[in-house]
């Protein structure tokens, strides 16, 4: 990691994000990002998880969830909450929960 101030900040997509590998491209892009965190599946048809990681990366990653997602996917928009500054990640990786 960089001496660039580290971010957790919790999100959730709201649209088209069930069944279009969204979960499986967040994943990725996270990783791709050096993001960890997690992302899963609501019960109300949203895609909820937390990210953490340096501040622009996480920057980079909202933008990706409020425009990009899946190639399948519909984003409606996209929430971010509880955004705070964080000593040390808290999570190794990024996974999907289930």
């Amino acid at each position: 990691m960089s001496s660039e101030e580290l971010l957790s900040v919790d999100y959730e997509v709201f649209g088209r994000v069930q069944g279009v590998f969204f979960r499986k491209y967040t994943q990725s892009e996270g990783k791709r990002l050096g993001l960890v965190g997690w992302v899963q599946n609501t019960d109300a048809g949203t895609v909820r998880g937390q990210l953490q990681g340096p501040v622009s990366k996480v920057q980079q990653m909202q933008q990706w969830l409020q425009t990009s997602g899946s190639p399948q996917s519909r984003i409606a928009k996209a929430e971010f909450k509880n955004e705070r500054p964080i000593d040390k990640l808290d999570f190794k990786d990024f996974r999907v929960a289930r």
